[in-house]
């Protein structure tokens, strides 16, 4: 078959429709669309393309999809290919968006979540309360805790400022703690 992007495209779009569960399926998929229907690849390249798509970062679908396409028709190749084979991915995920807008409008949908969000609250409480019993052990991690969620609530301070203060200080109050119990011995 010739190597054209329309070809390139439509071959792995439908790789693309039957690539269920990720990228340890494509290989098998490739290997019968590229290899024994097309002729366009080998069993040996389909395995080091493999290997390639799983070293470098991004999907191993979409990785190795480029890596055939720019074999066969170089850059133009690897777009159509590449193209291809998310294609679908994106078709899907637009279809159950808007079927999740039309489903998040019935009633008992909507008691569903409400009754889920209850639920969240209930299991954070709960986190909460088995955490607080763990880590608020002083006065000290009690300053902590309080300054750390006055500063959240009333002052807007950024969670990443909160976090390095709270170790900082940490580290210092340990410091200091170790140095009074030298000077005690």
């Amino acid at each position: 078959m010739e190597k054209s992007f329309w070809n390139i495209y439509k071959t792995f779009f439908k790789v693309g429709i039957l690539l269920l569960g990720g990228g340890y399926v494509i290989l098998p998929l490739l290997q019968c669309e590229l290899c024994e229907k097309k002729g366009w690849a080998t069993g040996d390249e389909l395995c080091e393309y493999y290997a390639l798509g799983q070293s470098v970062p991004g999907i191993i679908a979409a990785n190795m999809s480029i890596f055939v396409g720019y074999k066969l028709l170089g850059v133009r190749g690897a777009f159509a290919a590449a193209s291809g084979i998310v294609t679908p991915a994106f078709l899907a995920i637009v279809l159950i968006a808007k079927i999740l807008q039309e489903i998040i409008k019935l009633g008992f949908v909507q008691s569903i979540f409400w009754g889920v969000g209850v639920g969240v609250v209930i299991l954070v409480l709960m986190a909460v309360k088995e955490m607080w019993s763990k880590s608020i052990n002083d006065k000290f991690a009690f300053a902590i805790f309080l300054s750390a969620f006055l500063s959240s609530v009333f002052l807007r301070v950024s969670p990443v400022i909160i976090i390095i203060a709270s170790a900082v200080a940490g580290i210092f109050y340990r410091l200091k703690s170790q140095k009074k119990m030298e000077d005690n011995q």
